[in-house]
C-alpha cells in the first residue's frame, strides 16, 4: 500500500509539472475567474468589475513591502558566518549509522524554524540539508528533503510568522481600514486569540509530531537512495565572504559596526517599549516580526557590507511577491467594491453548517494554495467572504483564521513553490520526493480532519 502511495504521488508531481503554469500566470487565471463571478454570480456591469479590480490594484502596497522585507531579513539571518559554523557543528551530532537519526534531527531543526519563520525555514533548511548529508551519507536524501519540508507544511501558519494572524493583529491593515468599502472586521485580534490560542498551540505541537515519525517510518531498512561524496561536496555551500582590511577612507566608514549598533538600537527599543507598556500580544504585528528579524541578522553579520550582501542576495528570493501582489489586490478589489464577497459569503454558509465550517474553511484552503502558493495574498482574497460566512453561521474570526491558516500549510507538503530553494541546492526534482511528502499530507489531512471537528466555534 505505501508503495502504491509513492507511485500516486509521483504521478501527482509529474501532472503538476506537466500542466500547472506560473505563479503569475495563476493570478491572471484567477483574476480571469473572479471577474466572471463578479458579472454572471454577483450582478456587476462589466465596467463596474473592471474599475473595481483598477481601484484594488494598488491597496496592498504596504503590505506587499512588509513581506517582501520579511524574506529579505529571513535570508540575511541564514547567510550570517555564525550559521554557517553553527550548521556545521550541530550536523556531526546524529550517529551516522543510523540514518534516522539525521532525519529526527532535520524534522526538528524544520519544525523550530518553521515555528520561528516561515522565510528562515525555507533559506535555512535548503542551507541546511547538505551539511546534514555530508556528515550522514548513509541517510535517503529523498526522505531528508521530506524531513527538512516538514516546518513549512505543518507549523508555519500557527507560529509566530502565520501571515493572517499577524495581518488580523497588524493596525490600519486592508480588513479593518480598507481603502474602500465597508470594513471586514471591526477590531484588531492580536496574537494571544490567535497564534497563542491554546487549541492552536497544542494543535500544532500534535501535527509537528505526527508529521515527523511519518516521516520517519518511512525510512526504507534497506536500498535507500544517497548521494556520493563527490555529489555532496558539489552541492556544500560556500562559506559567506568575509570582509578583508579596509585600504580606503570609504571601506573604514562602511566597516564601522557602530553603524549596525545604530540601526539595532532604533529598531529594537521602540518594539521593546511597546511590548512593556501595551503588552506582547498587541505589540506581535508584521513590523514587529521583521524589526526582530532585522535587527538579528545586523548582529549576526555585525558589519554594514555583509549584511548587505546577505540582503540583496535576499531580494532574488523575493520578487515573486513583488511581482504578483498588485495583481491578487485587484482580486482584493473586486471583494471590496463589487457585491462578489457577499455573494461568495451565501454560496459558503448555505453549503456548511456551524460544526462543518472550519473544515470546509480547511479544505477549500488547502486547495486554493495549490494554485496561490502565498497565504498573505490569498488570505487577503479569502477574508472578505470567509469571515462573513462564518459569522452567518456563528463561527468566530479567530477559529475560521485558525481553519484557514491549518489549510494553507498542509498542501505545501504537495506543492512545488516553496520546495525551489531545497530542490535547487539538492539537484533534485520534485518527483524525487513527493511520493513521501504526499504520504505526510496524507496523514496530517486525516489528523486535522479530525481537529477541525473539535475546535470551537466561538472563543
Amino acid at each position: 500500500m505505501i508503495q502504491q502511495f509513492r507511485r500516486f504521488g509521483a504521478g501527482l508531481s509529474d501532472v503538476t509539472e506537466r500542466w500547472v503554469p506560473d505563479a503569475w500566470v495563476i493570478s491572471m487565471m484567477l483574476t480571469a475567474v473572479a471577474i466572471l463571478l463578479c458579472i454572471f454570480g454577483a450582478g456587476a456591469t462589466v465596467e463596474e468589475t473592471v474599475l473595481a479590480w483598477g481601484d484594488g490594484v494598488w491597496s496592498l502596497l504596504g503590505l506587499a513591502m512588509q513581506f517582501t522585507i520579511a524574506m529579505v531579513a529571513a535570508h540575511a539571518c541564514a547567510a550570517s558566518p555564525p550559521i554557517y559554523r553553527f550548521f556545521n557543528w550541530l550536523a556531526s551530532l546524529p550517529n551516522p549509522s543510523k540514518p534516522v537519526q539525521a532525519l529526527v534531527l532535520a524534522g526538528m531543526f524544520s519544525l523550530v524554524m518553521g515555528y520561528l519563520n516561515w522565510a528562515v525555514c525555507l533559506v535555512s533548511c535548503a542551507l541546511f540539508t547538505p551539511f546534514i548529508l555530508r556528515r550522514n551519507p548513509n541517510v535517503d536524501v529523498r526522505l531528508l528533503i521530506c524531513a527538512s519540508y516538514l516546518g513549512i507544511g505543518t507549523v508555519w501558519h500557527g507560529g509566530l510568522s502565520g501571515s493572517a494572524p499577524l495581518i488580523l493583529a497588524t493596525p490600519g491593515n486592508p480588513l479593518i481600514n480598507p481603502s474602500s468599502g465597508a470594513p471586514i472586521v471591526d477590531r484588531l485580534y492580536p496574537v494571544t486569540e490567535t497564534l497563542y490560542n491554546n487549541f492552536n498551540l497544542v494543535f500544532i505541537c500534535i501535527l509537528g509530531a505526527v508529521a515527523l515519525a511519518t516521516t520517519c517510518l518511512l525510512h526504507p531498512r534497506s536500498g535507500a537512495r544517497t548521494l556520493s561524496a563527490e555529489e555532496i561536496e558539489k552541492i556544500l555551500p560556500t562559506p559567506p565572504k568575509e570582509d578583508g582590511p579596509p585600504r580606503t577612507p570609504a571601506e573604514y566608514i562602511d566597516q564601522f559596526r557602530g553603524w549596525v549598533l545604530l540601526a539595532v538600537v532604533l529598531l529594537a527599543y521602540p518594539l521593546g517599549y511597546s511590548i512593556v507598556t501595551k503588552g506582547f500580544g498587541t505589540s506581535w504585528t508584521i513590523n514587529a516580526y521583521n524589526i526582530t528579524f532585522l535587527v538579528i541578522a545586523l548582529l549576526l553579520h555585525g558589519r554594514a557590507p555583509s549584511f548587505l550582501r546577505a540582503c540583496r542576495n535576499g531580494v532574488d528570493s523575493a520578487w515573486g511577491i513583488v511581482v504578483q501582489f498588485p495583481f491578487y489586490a485587484g482580486i482584493f478589489g473586486l471583494m471590496q467594491n463589487t457585491d462578489l464577497g457577499e455573494w461568495l459569503g451565501s454560496f459558503f454558509s448555505n453549503i456548511a453548517t456551524t460544526a462543518t465550517y472550519p473544515w470546509v474553511v480547511y479544505v477549500y484552503s488547502g486547495l486554493m494554495n495549490l494554485f496561490v502558493p502565498s497565504a498573505g495574498s490569498k488570505w487577503m482574497i479569502e477574508a472578505p467572504f470567509l469571515i462573513p460566512a462564518g459569522e452567518l453561521l456563528n463561527v468566530s474570526v479567530v477559529t475560521t483564521t485558525l481553519a484557514y491558516a491549518y489549510g494553507d500549510s498542509v498542501t505545501n507538503l504537495i506543492q512545488p513553490f516553496f520546495a525551489i530553494p531545497i530542490l535547487a541546492v539538492t539537484r533534485m526534482r520534485f518527483g524525487d520526493v513527493v511520493g513521501y511528502t504526499f504520504l505526510v499530507a496524507v496523514v496530517c489531512f486525516m489528523v486535522t480532519s479530525v481537529a477541525m471537528f473539535m475546535i470551537p466555534p466561538q472563543w
